[in-house]
């Protein structure tokens, strides 16, 4: 592993060769493309504005993406670049480095997200993204160059479990009692902390999220396409700003870091973000006539 290492080291410094404020920069707008806030913004907006259902598979799909890659992250430990050599640092990451969460993110969500665009336009975006935020986080020291292969391995083998079995999973579950679902989702989410216990969010985000879809279709049939762009914009505003006072105000009330309930009030808290996305947020859209129902 050392050898490999080394070498994706040295790869990075080649890289870096090109390296100038002006690219330094660029190379940090692409690499956003696959952060955490970039997913925070675009799923629940494909979600609310554009396609329901596709909007739902692909935020549980990638959802479950993110987690394997938690999981994996921990259960690897390998470095990053710069924590080698603090030289080829231009950026700053707290986790692991295998496999890199960008490159795996960018090719699940822009390949599962293609058929939202023109045929070309879908595909040129599930092409080129990936390509350009997985260099991104090579030029900044983040990732070594196998970081990224394994990455893009990994969303790879997701995509293809999506397109080959997704609509079967979705028609056979469409036949399961509704109390079922939400007990096999619950025991997901179990199973994910179980495996995660020292991160509780993307097992809670799971079970909100899941469990609003589940309900959804009964409670709020919305028409996400349907509507102008007004009422789409005041979707958003609406939608993002419940968001960001369950994310920001629990977070202030619950119990911090440090404290014995900090993972079960951090699975809550994340827990009702997603429910709010999935379940609340169109309520309350069909609620100031935002959307129409079906």
């Amino acid at each position: 592993m050392e050898g490999i290492l080394d070498w994706g080291l040295g790869l990075v410094r080649q890289v870096q060769v090109i390296a100038s404020p002006t690219l330094t920069v660029a190379m940090k707008g692409v690499s956003f493309l696959g952060s955490e806030w970039f997913y925070l913004a675009a799923l629940p907006l494909i979600y609310w504005c554009f396609d329901r259902r596709r909007g739902m598979r692909l935020t549980v799909v990638f959802l479950f993406s993110s987690f394997l890659n938690l999981w994996l992250k921990d259960t690897l430990g390998q470095p990053r670049p710069y924590w080698r050599d603090p030289a080829v640092g231009m950026a700053v990451e707290t986790s692991y480095g295998l496999p890199s969460g960008h490159a795996q993110g960018t090719l699940v969500f822009w390949g599962a997200a293609a058929p939202l665009f023109k045929r070309y336009w879908g595909l040129a975006l599930a092409i080129v993204l990936p390509l350009a935020v997985g260099f991104s986080r090579v030029y900044l020291g983040v990732h070594f160059p196998t970081d990224v292969f394994v990455g893009w391995a990994l969303g790879g083998l997701l995509l293809a479990a999506d397109h080959g079995f997704g609509d079967r999973i979705e028609r056979a579950l469409s036949r399961v009692n509704l109390r079922l679902k939400v007990a096999g989702v619950a025991l997901l989410a179990l199973g994910m902390n179980a495996l995660t216990m020292h991160d509780t969010s993307m097992s809670g985000v799971f079970f909100g999220a899941s469990a609003g879809f589940l309900f959804v279709k009964k409670l709020v049939p919305f028409k996400a396409a349907a509507g102008g762009l007004g009422r789409k914009v005041l979707r958003c505003l609406v939608g993002f700003a419940g968001a960001a006072l369950i994310y920001l105000g629990l977070k202030v009330l619950f119990p911090g870091e440090g404290s014995e309930l900090y993972a079960l009030f951090r699975f809550l808290r994340y827990g009702l973000l997603g429910a709010w996305v999935s379940l609340g947020a169109p309520w309350i859209f069909a609620k100031l006539k935002l959307v129409e129902l079906e």
